[in-house]
């Protein structure tokens, strides 16, 4: 190695350390640094932040010429990475029975793999949809008794309707869905809602709009956001339709048999098992006094960008259909960048307190925003400052090529078939 190059440490080859390890890596840096699983090699540059030498590893780590993913995470949120994303992290850095976290819990990626790989899924997040959508995936019911349950429910019964909605559904249709609001937001009230009635409630939530006959609506934008009202009703007149009958219970039971297809009888006993320890939050993920110290093992998030979120408007039909007021959700909405880190640096500073010591952080930065700003470039000083170490950073490239491995240039630049990782760590 030429410490005395014109580069100096940016922009290097493989280091020989790598290169030449035998017999199983000792080390996450070393594992990356030899992967060729699927016949790429790793290349290793280095990126000078905040004082710090980080090596940044880039290849083809994971979801080209791997297992597809466990049928159960396909339930539609916006912005959610892969599921062999945390297992990548998840295989290497816990065993059977660690605390994996993910704290901005999204549609709960991290926490379902975790779950299934035997490790004790927690998750926060500010949007009350989030714990809507991955907790009835920890207790799943059997599909006789959803089916049951279901048939049992008086769903055509006169009720009060929502004529707006007339552009997405059907009147017969509408009449079902009011009849179905109505009936979870009644058993919550009487906290009497078990498994069952929580699993029909995801899937519900997660048909209620769509672009196919498997969903309540008629033909719209993708489910994971509604349109409005308004630009439903051009839609429908561009495509001259009107919304169809549907039959609701059989497409709920037809999401549901898909989303437990690969279930079986172990995975069910892991869900169960990790389900009675899990925990999930709704609130702001720098303050979570429900979480011990030096409890958990590692943490995966895909934390929120620098962009603002029409939340109210993307999500105003699964607020409606969930009773939730989106104007009582208050998502952080940063677009300045030193706000931004300033705010990932208290998230760090709580990671750090529920961290085990010699417990990581796997923190997926996502796209650079705007082509201007590696995320990475604020999370490593954040981190750093919040007193943890800085191990290193992954690049999952999905269209490896030795001439997009620069930072800045081609799908580097943009993100669009990447995933990057800064890894973080807990001093032991």
């Amino acid at each position: 190695m030429d410490d005395d190059s014109e580069q100096g440490l940016l922009n290097m080859t493989v280091p020989s350390v790598w290169k030449t390890k035998r017999g199983k890596p000792k080390t996450l840096a070393d594992e990356l640094g030899a992967f060729e699983e699927f016949g790429k090699e790793t290349i290793v540059l280095y990126n000078q932040i905040a004082g710090l030498s980080v090596p940044v590893f880039i290849n083809e780590f994971w979801t080209s010429g791997q297992r597809q993913a466990n049928k159960l995470h396909e339930i539609s949120y916006r912005a959610c990475f892969k599921p062999q994303l945390p297992k990548f992290f998840i295989d290497r850095l816990t065993e059977a029975g660690d605390v994996v976290y993910d704290p901005f819990m999204g549609r709960g990626t991290t926490l379902i793999e975790a779950a299934l790989l035997g490790r004790v899924p927690m998750g926060c997040d500010i949007n009350p949809l989030s714990s809507l959508l991955t907790a009835p995936r920890l207790r799943i019911p059997n599909i006789e008794d959803i089916e049951a349950r279901l048939r049992s429910l008086e769903l055509d019964e006169p009720i009060e309707t929502r004529e707006d909605l007339l552009a997405f559904y059907h009147p017969n249709v509408l009449t079902k869905v009011c009849n179905l609001r109505q009936y979870f937001i009644d058993r919550r009230a009487a906290q009497a809602n078990d498994s069952i009635d929580d699993w029909i409630q995801m899937v519900a939530t997660n048909r209620l709009t769509g672009h196919s006959p498997g969903f309540f609506s008629v033909y719209t934008m993708p489910p994971n956001q509604a349109v409005s009202v308004d630009s439903q009703m051009k839609i429908n007149e561009k495509r001259k339709q009107t919304p169809p009958e549907r039959d609701i219970i059989a497409i709920i039971l037809k999401k549901s048999r898909a989303l437990m297809k690969e279930i079986d009888p172990d995975q069910q006993g892991l869900l169960s098992n990790s389900a009675s320890r899990s925990l999930l939050l709704a609130r702001s993920c720098d303050d979570t006094p429900e979480i011990a110290h030096d409890s958990v093992s590692l943490v995966v998030p895909s934390p929120p960008f620098l962009k603002i979120v029409a939340y109210e408007l993307d999500n105003w039909l699964r607020c409606w259909f969930n009773g939730i007021n989106p104007g009582d959700v208050h998502l952080w909405q940063i677009q300045d960048p030193a706000a931004w880190q300033a705010k990932m640096t208290d998230v760090f500073r709580e990671l750090r307190r529920v961290l085990k010591p010699g417990g990581h952080i796997a923190f997926e930065v996502g796209e650079i925003s705007h082509g201007k700003i590696k995320l990475e470039d604020l999370v490593i000083p954040a981190g750093h400052d919040a007193g943890l170490e800085v191990r290193l950073v992954v690049i999952n490239d999905q269209d490896f090529t030795k001439t997009s491995n620069c930072w800045g240039v081609s799908n580097q630049t943009k993100g669009t078939n990447t995933n990057r990782i800064v890894l973080l760590r807990k001093a032991s």
